[in-house]
């Protein structure tokens, strides 16, 4: 009962409408980390990832947590939509790369689709603007095992290979996030072909 009332509240907390001071038109700041890509460690550049086209920067508050798990899922059986859009996807969170690392291949979640960035001290949210909200010990994920780290708000960034944030979603539950992500790439693509 403890439990369910743990994941009763920590959705709860995780389902606050995003207060990201960026804005659409904003620069995104770039950022150069460890990431996770099924299963194996990485070095994951937003820079570099935005030449290829667009990307959608997805912060999220843990790894193995519900709200979260169906959003690493949703992401990762629309997958193909999002790169038939010309756009790539990358998660951001709090967790450590070793949670990452299975994270990102377990096919119940990423499924080896894609890259998930270790921002263990928080550094990126915080350039994002994003709120970081200390959880305290005793606070278990879906496995049983205990969330050593402090969570950010659920909020997802468009960035268009210029740099710019062209889109932001946040407040809404995880598969809206997914499904507005994916509408406001598709509408990307649509603009892009007109011009």
């Amino acid at each position: 009962m403890k439990r369910m009332l743990f994941a009763t509240l920590l959705a709860g907390a995780i389902a606050l409408p995003a207060s990201a001071a960026l804005k659409e038109g904003d620069t995104a700041p770039a950022f150069q980390a460890q990431a996770s890509f099924a299963g194996k460690s990485q070095t994951y550049s937003l820079k570099d990832a935005i030449k290829k086209g667009p990307v959608v920067v997805y912060f999220y508050p843990s790894a193995y947590t519900g709200g979260c798990n169906i959003q690493a899922h949703t992401f990762a059986t629309n997958y193909d939509k999002f790169a038939a859009a010309g756009a790539t996807v990358v998660g951001v969170s709090l967790d450590s790369i070793t949670r990452l690392n299975t994270f990102s291949a377990d096919p119940n979640y990423c499924a080896g689709k894609f890259p998930v960035v270790a921002d263990a001290d928080g550094k990126i949210a915080k350039s994002y603007d994003l709120k970081i909200q200390d959880i305290g010990a005793g606070h278990k994920d879906t496995r049983g095992v205990e969330i050593d780290h402090a969570m950010t708000e659920r909020t997802t960034f468009l960035v268009t290979p210029d740099g710019k944030i062209s889109s932001i979603v946040g407040g809404v539950s995880p598969e809206a996030n997914v499904e507005k992500a994916l509408q406001a790439v598709q509408h990307l693509s649509i603009g892009a072909k007109k011009s």
